[in-house]
C-alpha cells in the first residue's frame, strides 16, 4: 500500500510509516493543536464573531499563506486531477465538518452534545475502513474505541443539557462527521502523488471559496474588524489548520484512517485542559476520569494496532 516518496520530502514521508519516536511526537502534536480549534472558537464567540465570517476569514488567510509558501517555496502546482481529488477532501473534512458542527450548535444542540456526536467518528471510520482499505479492527480496537467513547461522554457530560433544538437540529452536526470520516478514508484511499504542502493548499483553497460562498449569501462576508476576532482567526490558522490539520492529514498518510480517528477521542479531555489554561475554568474530577478512560481506549487501540501490524 506503499508509494513511491515525493521529490522534496523525505523519504517515505509521504506515505511511508513514521517511526515510533516520529509517530509519538507527531501524535500528540495532532491531539494539542486539534484541540486547539474549540479554543479558537469559543474566542471567536467571546469576541462576537459571526461563525461563518470567522470560519471564511480563516481560510481566506490560510490559504494566503499557503499559496505564498508555494510561490516561495517554487513547488509546482497539481494538474486537474489533484484539484478534484484534494478539493473534494477539502470540503468535506473542512468546509463541510467544521459548518455542520457551527451551525449544529447556532441550531440549539448545546456543545457537549455536538461533541459527544462528533466522537462517533471513529467507530464510523473503523467500519468503513475495514472494507474499504483493509484495516482490520480486532475485538481490542472495538473495545479500546468504545472506552474512548466512554470517556468523550464522561468529560462532555456536565455540559450535555436539555435544550429547546428540534430533533433534526441533531442530524447536523452528525452529517458534519459522516463528511469528515468520509473524507479521512478517502485521504487514506486516494494516493494522490501531492506533497503536504501542496495538499493542504490545495483542500484549503477549495474548502475556503465554498465558505466564503456561504458567508456572501449570508451577507456576513465582510472582514471583521474587531482585533479579537483577528486574534481568534490567526489562532485558528496557525494552532488548528497549519497544526492540527496538517498533522492529521501527515498521520493519516503514515498510519492510517482508524488510527488518526482513534486519536480524536483524547480532543475532548484535552480541550478541557485547553479551557483550563486559557479561561481559567476548573477540570471537575468526572472530567479528569473521563480523559484517564479515554487515553487508556487509544493506547489498547494503539497497541492492539501494533500487534496486528505484519512484521518484517
Amino acid at each position: 500500500m506503499s508509494d513511491s516518496p515525493v521529490p522534496g520530502e523525505e523519504p517515505g514521508a509521504r506515505s511511508g510509516r513514521l517511526g515510533p519516536t516520529a509517530i509519538a511526537l507527531a501524535s500528540v502534536g495532532l491531539v494539542v493543536t486539534w484541540s486547539s480549534g474549540f479554543v479558537g472558537a469559543e474566542l471567536a464567540h467571546r469576541a462576537d464573531g459571526e461563525p461563518v465570517t470567522v470560519l471564511a476569514w480563516r481560510f481566506v488567510v490560510l490559504a494566503g499563506i499557503l499559496v505564498a509558501a508555494m510561490l516561495v517555496l517554487r513547488r509546482p502546482w497539481p494538474g486537474p486531477r489533484s484539484w478534484l481529488r484534494q478539493g473534494t477532501i477539502g470540503l468535506l473534512s473542512q468546509a463541510c465538518y467544521l459548518l455542520a458542527v457551527f451551525e449544529g450548535v447556532r441550531f440549539g444542540v448545546d456543545g457537549g452534545t455536538a461533541a459527544l456526536i462528533a466522537a462517533l467518528q471513529p467507530l464510523l471510520v473503523a467500519t468503513v475502513a475495514g472494507r474499504i482499505l483493509g484495516e482490520r479492527a480486532t475485538r481490542w480496537t472495538w473495545l479500546g474505541m468504545a472506552l474512548g467513547l466512554v470517556g468523550v461522554a464522561l468529560v462532555v457530560s456536565g455540559r450535555i443539557g436539555t435544550t429547546d433544538a428540534p430533533w433534526w437540529a441533531y442530524l447536523v452536526p452528525f452529517a458534519g462527521v459522516l463528511a469528515l470520516g468520509t473524507g479521512t478514508v478517502l485521504q487514506r484511499r486516494w494516493h494522490a502523488d501531492d506533497d503536504l504542502l501542496q495538499t493542504i493548499t490545495l483542500q484549503s483553497l477549495v474548502a475556503g471559496g465554498a465558505l466564503m460562498a456561504v458567508a456572501l449569501l449570508r451577507g456576513v462576508a465582510a472582514p471583521p474588524t474587531s482585533p479579537d476576532v483577528w486574534g481568534a482567526i490567526l489562532w485558528l490558522v496557525v494552532l488548528a489548520s497549519l497544526g492540527g490539520y496538517g498533522l492529521y492529514v501527515r498521520v493519516t498518510r503514515s498510519h492510517g484512517a482508524t488510527f488518526v480517528s482513534t486519536l480524536l477521542y483524547l480532543t475532548p479531555p484535552t480541550t478541557m485542559l485547553w479551557v483550563l489554561l486559557v479561561f481559567g475554568v476548573p477540570v471537575p474530577p468526572i472530567g479528569l476520569l473521563g480523559l484517564a478512560i479515554a487515553a487508556a481506549g487509544v493506547a489498547i487501540v494503539l497497541v492492539a494496532q501494533r500487534r496486528a501490524r505484519p512484521r518484517g
